[in-house]
């Protein structure tokens, strides 16, 4: 496993989200997205820092007008679906679902252009800088993303590159001490047998409800919950 390691700083008055982390230097936010093709990703933000800020940010993470995803002058158009799993006066936890992203210029979906597989992202927030760490398997079109990144930026932004390198770090204590209940785990363990994760995807929703002979409702819930739970476990220990 490989990891593609750099930083985006933002001057204040170019975003929304991150003139609340630049106004509020003790506050911080730490997410893990998985990207599974061009257009569909799911996403969980912890926050931390004051009770307005984590008011804010969590108002304009569940909100519609708010462009969360993309580093460009053009929004990312699509579906999508939010949840807040945790929810306390200096802290909280949000899940989004984000799927038919058309000719969106968010980092997930750049990094599809040039590296395939689901690909897994951290994403830490402080001050004016959002820190990335990109884990995938293969590293040969890096320079090209790379590239990219840093021709697509708005004004505003500016790109810091720290480095690439085979992955350490806390991410593979992820699925340590993790509980996740049994019809949770039943559907998670198909889904990735059955290649629900891989790009392009071997398998949909609607068959793996029909192998589990439940309802596609309850295959969809049971599947973000254990994905939540997993993810919750990493954010916790940092």
């Amino acid at each position: 496993m490989r990891e593609f390691v750099f930083e985006i700083r933002y001057e204040a008055n170019t975003d929304e989200l991150m003139d609340l982390f630049i106004e509020t230097p003790e506050a911080r936010s730490t997410t893990f997205l998985c990207s599974m093709g061009n257009a569909q990703l799911w996403r969980l933000d912890r926050i931390t820092g004051p009770t307005s800020l984590v008011e804010q940010a969590t108002a304009l993470l569940t909100g519609s007008t708010y462009n969360q995803l993309s580093i460009s002058d053009r929004a990312c158009g699509g579906r999508h679906y939010c949840d807040v799993l945790e929810n306390s006066p200096q802290r909280s936890l949000v899940y989004s679902y984000f799927e038919n992203l058309v000719h969106c210029d968010s980092i997930p979906t750049i990094t599809n252009r040039y590296i395939t597989g689901a690909l897994l992202f951290e994403i830490i927030r402080e001050g004016d800088t959002e820190r990335w760490r990109i884990l995938m398997e293969d590293d040969k079109k890096v320079g090209m993303l790379y590239d990219t990144l840093g021709g697509l930026l708005q004004d505003g932004l500016s790109f810091h590159f720290d480095h690439v390198s085979d992955a350490t770090g806390p991410l593979f204590t992820l699925f340590d001490s993790v509980s996740i209940r049994p019809e949770q785990s039943r559907v998670l363990e198909l889904a990735a047998e059955e290649g629900y994760y891989e790009t392009p995807r071997e398998t949909t929703l609607d068959e793996l409800a029909a192998e589990l002979d439940w309802p596609r409702s309850t295959v969809s819930y049971r599947l973000r919950k254990a994905e939540a739970s997993l993810v919750e476990s990493y954010i916790s220990t940092k």
